[in-house]
C-alpha cells in the first residue's frame, strides 16, 4: 500500500495590540506573513509558533483558526525540478508575547505595518486572498481549494461553521 503525499502547513496572522499585522520578506516570494510546513512528528500549533520565531524572531501565541486551504495544483518548486505535492494550510491568528524583529535564511526583513495597509505589501495572489479572507473574518472558518500554476484560480469556497 502506498499513502499519498501532502504538505501542510500554518500560516500566522500575528496582530499587535497597536493593530499592526507582522510581515516577512522572503526570499523567494516577497512579503508574506509568517508560517511554513509541519515537521514530522510536530504538531500544528507547535509548527507554526516556530515557523514565527525563525522567521521574524517574534514568540508568539495562537489565538484562533480563521481559514482552511488546500492548493491542489501541481508544479515545480522555485529549483524547478522538484515536483510541489497538494499543500493543506491552516492559518491561525496569533499574538506576540515576545522576541525582536529579526531575520533568518528564509526572509530579508521583518516589520509591522497597519492591518489595512498590509495588502500594498503583499504580491502572491495565495497569499492576498488568504489575507483578504482573513479582513473579511466574521467567525466562520473560510475553507477555499485553489491552484497556483499556471495562474492562481480559486477552485471552490464556502465559510465553515458548526
Amino acid at each position: 500500500m502506498s499513502f499519498p503525499t501532502h504538505i501542510v502547513s500554518a500560516g500566522g496572522i500575528v496582530e499587535d495590540s497597536e493593530g499592526n499585522i507582522l510581515l516577512v520578506k522572503t526570499r523567494d516570494g516577497g512579503w508574506v506573513y509568517p508560517g511554513g510546513q509541519v515537521e514530522v512528528g510536530e504538531n500544528l500549533i507547535d509548527a507554526l509558533v516556530r515557523e514565527i520565531k525563525e522567521e521574524s524572531g517574534i514568540t508568539t501565541t495562537v489565538s484562533y483558526l480563521v481559514g482552511v486551504y488546500s492548493n491542489t495544483g501541481s508544479f515545480k518548486w522555485y529549483d524547478g525540478v522538484t515536483d510541489v505535492p497538494t499543500q493543506v494550510i491552516f492559518d491561525f491568528v496569533c499574538k506576540p508575547v515576545g522576541g525582536q524583529l529579526a531575520v533568518s535564511e528564509e526572509t530579508t526583513e521583518s516589520r509591522w505595518v497597519a492591518k489595512d495597509q498590509a495588502l500594498s505589501f503583499i504580491t502572491h495572489p495565495a497569499i492576498r486572498t488568504r489575507y483578504q479572507a482573513y479582513l473579511e473574518f466574521d467567525g466562520m472558518v473560510n475553507y477555499m481549494e485553489y491552484v497556483t500554476h499556471p495562474q492562481f484560480t480559486i477552485k471552490h469556497q464556502t465559510s465553515m461553521s458548526k
